[in-house]
């Protein structure tokens, strides 16, 4: 195996929306990023499947709830 390896945009897709959430929240994205877990594929680092489904959905929906909330009071 390669020492080389390089984030898919999945993952560069799913740090930016951890920054939103982060953002929009208030909430520290250092707890968040710690609960990512990647897997390698062909030198490549990916979510891991497990941790992609439980967390894809939470964080959609923690996101599009802030966003309301921010309308809201606006």
């Amino acid at each position: 195996m390669n020492d080389n390896v390089k984030l898919n945009d999945s993952v560069i897709a799913h740090f930016v929306k951890l920054l939103q959430l982060g953002l929009l929240t208030g909430t520290d994205i250092v707890d968040h990023f710690r609960m990512v877990r990647l897997s390698i594929e062909e030198e490549e680092l990916f979510l891991n499947k497990d941790y992609e489904e439980s967390k894809e959905e939470n964080i959609n929906k923690m996101l599009k709830e802030a966003t309301e909330l921010a309308a809201s009071e606006e």
